[in-house]
């Protein structure tokens, strides 16, 4: 018989249900994939009910292993976070839609997927006649966007090392951070300022600043994008704010 645990509100949910998705969210906010022990750690669960969730998963096609030690999100995940992101980027254009008529320039929400960074929502300024699109999907390197240097700030040094190990840092213009260490510099700075910016990195003549959203159903960055000759360095720290105030709405959905 499943085990009853008690939750905040007071319903009785089941145990291995709510320790599958814990797992499950673990897993994605490391980019993917984790070893044994690194789940362990990371969830506070034995290693043994651990293994137990895991082969259930792996059975299902939700959870795969790479290794004996090595699990990733599975193929069966990836038809389930398409849905979902298809519905969270309809629910949140609305408040990108507000955004765009405050600061005058395209808006954009943004999740890492595995080791890239999907584009889930974007609202394009109407206000100029050079403004930027990206089309929703888009996956792009983390390493060389605002958004996905919001992305990486919130996971561990040690997962962005991983992530850097496996896929590099290749530049897409010759603004791209292509060194690790110049990379893990920004990512504390970003930690520390609680925004991010691309100036050029990934398009040049492209700048943006992103911001994480804050208690979300994922760990989501919102960013304003634009041409440089619009959008100078201080005027993309004037955006923080609002981009701010935009993303704390965003996060009580």
């Amino acid at each position: 018989m499943a085990e009853a645990v008690r939750v905040a509100d007071g319903f009785a949910g089941i145990q291995v249900v709510e320790r599958s998705f814990l797992l499950l969210e673990h897993l994605a906010a490391a980019g993917g994939s984790m070893s044994l022990t690194e789940l362990t750690e990371a969830s506070g669960l034995p290693a043994t009910t651990i293994h137990r969730i895991l082969r259930t998963l792996v059975a299902g096609g939700y959870v795969r292993q790479e290794t004996s030690k090595i699990y990733t999100l599975g193929p069966r995940m990836i038809f389930i976070g398409r849905v979902a992101g298809a519905f969270l980027g309809a629910w949140a254009r609305p408040y990108l839609g507000r955004l765009v008529e405050r600061v005058g320039e395209t808006a954009n929400l943004a999740a890492m997927d595995a080791d890239e960074v999907v584009y889930l929502a974007q609202v394009a300024s109407q206000r100029h006649m050079l403004r930027m699109f990206v089309d929703v999907g888009r996956r792009v390197a983390p390493h060389a966007t605002a958004e996905g240097k919001v992305l990486l700030a919130q996971a561990t040094d040690a997962q962005i090392r991983r992530l850097i190990a496996d896929r590099g840092l290749p530049a897409q213009t010759s603004r791209t951070i292509t060194q690790e260490w110049a990379l893990m510099r920004q990512i504390e700075l970003v930690r520390e300022q609680g925004y991010a910016v691309d100036d050029g990195e990934q398009e040049l003549g492209v700048r943006s600043v992103a911001v994480p959203v804050p208690g979300g159903p994922r760990d989501l960055a919102l960013s304003v994008s634009g041409p440089e000759t619009r959008l100078s360095m201080p005027a993309l720290s004037e955006l923080v704010p609002i981009l701010q105030e935009t993303a704390m709405e965003l996060g009580r959905l």
